[in-house]
């Protein structure tokens, strides 16, 4: 390969073939690095896989079960998810189990003893790779936030927030405070940044968001940098899955504050299941899930040029769940 035309061929095949392999990009001299594309975790027919978006389904992580929602830790090197036990028609009353697994599929093991509705696990990102869930406490509905440790035992966990108030943990920052939705009294519905206080009270400081004052925010993810946070968005506050409207937001963590908030799926309110945004390749692109073609399908909106496109490979599967590499929720 002599010419300037086949050079430039060459490496723009080495490089397409780096990010579809999910592995890192180096330079050629003069050029800028491009960085390798994130993979990422999912739900896919009731399994837990990992890939790299586009790509067709592997050996999955874990199989013959039901499991959901996989958090990727910031190590990278586990997930937590949740294993459906009992099935009901009302998802509130599932019976449920935490669990950690490698995300080799190695290392599985129960941090609870599935006899909860354990839902939505996610991890701490103060270096402490705390696994998190919330916890169902009473039929009206309230959950409190749980916590145990990698390697704990079902029994270990120990309630972060008080069951006379329910509270429900999306996200975190590397403070070490937890971004929460709750209900603590003399404060009121709200969202938060709660420090935890194991064995105490935890402290509350509310975070303002001139949405959160017409709707629910839901499934919420702070993104690397703590810059920027994608939410779910509903207008009103009666509970419903379908039709919310995703959005990707400014965030503040000294200020506590979302702003400049921006729809980018679901704009017109379809009554569709738009769900889970999650970030991935640094905080340049964000993946979620979606009904619209009649089963669940992963997508990947880019902010760059803010296109959308759809990234799993089999039209006939159910994809829920993405979870982008070593980015908690």
């Amino acid at each position: 390969m002599n010419t300037c035309n086949e050079q430039l061929t060459r490496r723009e095949f080495l490089k397409r073939t780096a990010v579809f392999a999910g592995l890192p990009l180096i330079a050629n001299a003069g050029e800028a690095a491009a960085p390798r594309r994130s993979r990422i975790s999912y739900y896919c027919n009731g399994e837990i896989h990992v890939n790299v978006p586009g790509q067709p389904e592997g050996k999955p992580i874990t199989t013959g079960h039901w499991d959901f929602k996989p958090s990727w830790s910031k190590t990278g090197d586990m997930f937590v998810c949740f294993r459906r036990l009992k099935n009901d028609r009302v998802t509130a009353n599932w019976i449920t189990a935490t669990f950690i697994v490698n995300v080799d599929g190695t290392g599985f093991h129960f941090l609870s003893d599935g006899t909860h509705t354990d839902f939505n696990p996610t991890w701490t990102r103060d270096g402490k790779n705390t696994p998190l869930w919330n916890r169902k406490t009473s039929a009206a509905g309230g959950y409190c936030i749980m916590a145990s440790k990698v390697g704990g035992k079902p029994g270990e966990e120990v309630a972060l927030t008080d069951k006379r108030y329910s509270s429900w943990v999306h996200s975190a920052v590397s403070d070490g405070r937890l971004f929460v939705a709750s209900a603590p009294p003399k404060l009121g519905r709200g969202y938060f940044l709660m420090t935890p206080n194991p064995g105490g009270e935890p402290k509350f400081e509310r975070v303002e968001c001139e949405l959160g004052l017409k709707g629910l925010l839901d499934r919420v993810s702070i993104s690397p940098s703590e810059k920027k946070i994608c939410f779910e968005y509903q207008k009103g506050f009666k509970h419903s899955m379908i039709g919310r409207t995703l959005y990707i937001a400014d965030f503040d963590v000294q200020k506590r504050a979302i702003t400049n908030p921006k729809a980018f799926a679901n704009e017109e309110g379809k009554p569709i299941w738009f769900a889970y945004p999650r970030w991935i390749d640094g905080e340049s692109a964000v993946v979620y899930h979606s009904t619209q073609t009649g089963k669940g399908q992963l997508y990947v909106y880019r902010l760059e040029d803010a296109s959308t496109k759809r990234v799993s490979t089999n039209a006939a599967a159910d994809y829920r769940y993405p979870h982008g590499e070593a980015a908690p929720c």
